[in-house]
């Protein structure tokens, strides 16, 4: 909370005032970000010819959940940071859990009904296709440490969208 404090120009006692321990910070952090995210998602589907098509959606999404802007970076931090903080804090990871869990369950949704429209093929394994979308996510500490360029991960995203969307074979 020191480093906090300092890095935000104010003494400790008046972080304190507002926050009065790690965790409640690191909640509100992540809450503030998940807002952020969702802000960004809505206003990225809000500009797709409407009724977006389920692909269109998938990768506003998965943009928006990679550092790719100043704003996004910010969030992906302390995406990150939460993450680990989880790992070592079993209050902390279940409530990081059930997060994930909701998100993940979104995804599904999005990808069933896309199959139940015939804009995916039927014998693609939904979950499992759900899996492969969430792992693409995890092209943001790439992305951050400067292992691929931002066109790389765009390129990932489209042409696994790409797969995805064909027609059945």
């Amino acid at each position: 909370m020191r480093e906090v404090a300092r890095e935000a120009g104010v003494s400790l006692g008046q972080l304190q005032h507002y926050f009065s321990s790690r965790a409640e910070m690191l909640n509100f952090a992540i809450e503030f970000a998940a807002d952020q995210t969702a802000r960004r998602v809505t206003q990225g589907i809000a500009v797709l010819h409407q009724p977006p098509h389920p692909r269109d959606v998938l990768r506003v999404v998965l943009v928006e959940f990679l550092p790719l802007r100043p704003d996004a970076r910010a969030t992906s931090r302390m995406n990150a940071a939460y993450v680990v903080e989880a790992m070592h804090d079993p209050a902390l990871r279940q409530q990081v859990a059930v997060g994930l869990r909701d998100g993940r369950a979104m995804v599904e949704r999005l990808i069933r009904q896309a199959m139940s429209q015939g804009q995916i093929p039927a014998n693609r394994d939904p979950a499992v296709e759900t899996d492969l979308i969430l792992a693409l996510t995890g092209l943001a500490p790439l992305l951050e440490l400067d292992v691929i360029e931002p066109e790389a991960a765009l390129t990932a995203i489209d042409q696994y969208l790409d797969r995805l969307f064909c027609p059945a074979s």
